[in-house]
């Protein structure tokens, strides 16, 4: 290849969609790839970019023409297949010309287009599958890789198909944090973090906080609460918050969320792949509220393992209601012993290597060429 002759670093693109549970781990394979030597491009839609600056500065942007058909109305829809289409023609000239040694896809309808470039060139390609259940664009892609890579497991997949877990990679902010001692409830200032996902999510903001104000005195007013919410529900949040005499931070995104986990009690949270391989990695109690809407059901699949190891309570989106919560979140915060055990549960299933492990999957199948490409 042109680049391998100018003795240039290999290439991986990393093809991701535009929500922070693909983002995330692309970006964790992103920085494991750089320390190898790696060059980077990550190719994402314009939602995608949005999460691009929190990437290493080395990393190439590529924008990919692409779309979905579950936004916009009939027109739009119409127009959906015309522009993945043009993102792939656009995505194969760019491959023509810098020769990508491996294409790692991470789902969402954003990595489609180099995907897909990639097959029609017969790059060495990969995906990894963050869920318990293999979403749409990676259901497609599976049969047409060298490789499926899987973060939760066991992860449920199409028939005839076989894969690999290597755990979800977390970044290195994440990674640095990585069995953190942690600080059992008691008589001070107790952490409580409640995340919905890089989205947020109206349901925590509904629930978490009169829940919290149902808790005793004792207990109630030690609590500090870092709540992640959308910016349409910021300030009635934090006016809940403050009626029930809570001290609360609440913010529509936090770019520090490991320290966060790293220094809380409890975390309450959508049981996203990402949020779970994060809690599992840092180790910390946490009550999971699965996205009921999900069409395959993939966030309860997503919290089986840290709710088998005794790591977590689950909750469905039916159950949760404030009283629900707040015995939950007694029984923790009340009980250092148990929230220790919880703590150390979610360590005993957490994989902090998965980066390094997904690397030297992509180390295998694009130096080494042990698979052909599948037609």
């Amino acid at each position: 290849m042109a680049g391998e002759r100018s003795g240039r670093a290999p290439l991986a693109v990393i093809a991701a969609g535009g929500t922070g549970g693909h983002m995330f781990p692309a970006q964790a394979l992103a920085e494991a790839l750089l320390a190898r030597g790696w060059r980077v491009a990550l190719s994402t839609d314009d939602r995608g970019m949005r999460y691009a600056g929190n990437f290493p500065a080395a990393v190439t942007r590529q924008v990919a023409g692409s779309a979905t058909p579950a936004r916009g109305g009939a027109a739009e829809k119409l127009m959906v297949p015309l522009r993945i289409a043009g993102g792939v023609l656009k995505s194969a000239a760019r491959m023509l010309i810098d020769r990508p040694r491996v294409v790692v896809g991470f789902g969402g309808y954003p990595a489609i287009p180099a995907l897909a470039a990639a097959w029609l060139l017969r790059v060495p390609r990969l995906i990894h599958e963050q869920n318990g259940v293999l979403g749409r664009v990676n259901e497609v892609f599976a049969r047409r890789v060298q490789a499926v890579a899987c973060g939760a497991w066991p992860t449920q997949l199409p028939a005839g198909v076989e894969a690999l877990h290597v755990g979800n990679p977390v970044r290195d902010a994440v990674h640095e944090r990585a069995g953190a001692p942690y600080i059992p409830p008691g008589d001070y200032p107790m952490s409580v973090v409640v995340i919905g996902g890089s989205q947020g999510a109206r349901i925590l903001s509904d629930i978490v906080p009169p829940a919290l104000g149902l808790l005793p005195d004792g207990l109630r007013t030690h609590l500090r609460v870092a709540h992640q919410a959308r910016p349409e529900d910021l300030e009635r949040v934090a006016e809940a918050y403050d009626a029930a005499g809570i001290r609360a931070e609440v913010a529509p995104f936090f770019d520090d969320i490991a320290r966060r986990f790293s220094e809380a009690q409890l975390v309450i949270a959508r049981s996203g792949a990402s949020t779970v391989a994060d809690l599992a990695v840092i180790g910390r109690p946490s009550i999971l509220v699965p996205l009921a809407a999900a069409l395959r059901d993939e966030q309860t699949a997503n919290a089986r393992a840290l709710v088998a190891a005794q790591a977590a309570v689950l909750i469905p989106e039916r159950f949760f209601n404030p009283e629900a919560l707040a015995e939950q979140v007694e029984a923790i915060l009340s009980n250092p012993e148990a929230a220790e055990l919880m703590a150390a549960g979610a360590l005993s299933i957490g994989i902090p290597d998965a980066a390094d492990r997904l690397a030297d999957l992509i180390t295998d199948i694009s130096i080494h060429r042990l698979a052909q490409a599948r037609t």
